[in-house]
């Protein structure tokens, strides 16, 4: 499998930059995890694989359901993190379109917005599907279009701080590649990596946060406004606290 130039730059976009995720965009994605497990059937001595775990927060809920966890990230300094937040499980840096594990060795697995950041959505959820057992599930959330008031926020405040996304980094998926973000979209993409059975659910929810979580976080320290070519010292956008809502889309698959 072949690692793409997207995947590429999600990964140097996010290099170093687990601190300032965790302390703002995590409490945001944070939200849908219990959703997220009660749809994988997680529970007490469930073999689980939460990929993409970030700063461990989904690997922490499933470990005090009692679930058998293992976790990976491709990025080291959430790794850290999530040794940290999820001490029973057993935490590694691994990475999407390739997994170290065997077929069918977990009983579920999950991945909390995680095809959002993956350059191959197709091929990555086919991975997934390998490596967990017949009759077990898989849950997926990803940000559904057009993006929420959260999401656009750090776009328009990095327009407003005059930056520039370097030429040599990729606006978006490859044509072929990308889907649609809604429902028909999403079954399109689990019916292409051989998932079937699966159901999709729309979650809403309202996150209140203040400029100065935003701007330390992933508008501002963060590999978002490195990507987007900002300097450290490029002026902050006046923004006053607000509610941002935001959109999430779970499957399941059996």
């Amino acid at each position: 499998m072949t690692v793409t130039t997207f995947d590429e730059s999600e990964r140097l976009i996010w290099a170093g930059r687990a601190a300032a995720y965790a302390a703002s965009f995590a409490k945001l994605c944070a939200y849908p995890v219990p959703p997220l497990l009660d749809a994988a059937g997680v529970g007490p001595d469930v073999r689980l694989l939460d990929v993409g775990t970030g700063p461990g927060t989904v690997a922490a809920a499933a470990c005090a359901r009692g679930a058998t966890v293992t976790a990976v990230d491709a990025e080291p300094t959430m790794v850290e993190l999530a040794v940290k937040a999820a001490p029973a499980a057993d935490v590694r840096v691994a990475a999407l379109p390739e997994l170290p594990f065997a077929d069918a060795e977990f009983d579920a697995v999950v991945a909390n917005f995680v095809l959002n950041h993956v350059g191959r959505p197709q091929v990555a959820l086919t991975e997934l599907r390998r490596v967990v057992r017949p009759g077990g599930w898989i849950a997926v959330t990803i940000w559904a279009t057009p993006p929420a008031p959260g999401q656009a926020l750090i776009g328009r405040a990095i327009q407003a701080g005059g930056a520039v996304r370097p030429p040599h980094l990729p606006a978006g998926l490859a044509a072929e590649d990308d889907f649609p973000r809604d429902e028909s979209g999403l079954r399109g993409l689990m019916d292409a990596a051989g998932l079937r059975e699966a159901t999709c659910e729309t979650l809403r929810w309202d996150h209140r946060a203040s400029a100065d979580e935003w701007w330390s976080g992933p508008a501002g320290g963060s590999g978002v406004r490195r990507a987007a070519g900002a300097e450290p010292d490029t002026p902050r956008p006046r923004r006053d606290q607000a509610p941002l809502r935001s959109v999430q889309r779970g499957v399941r698959r059996r």
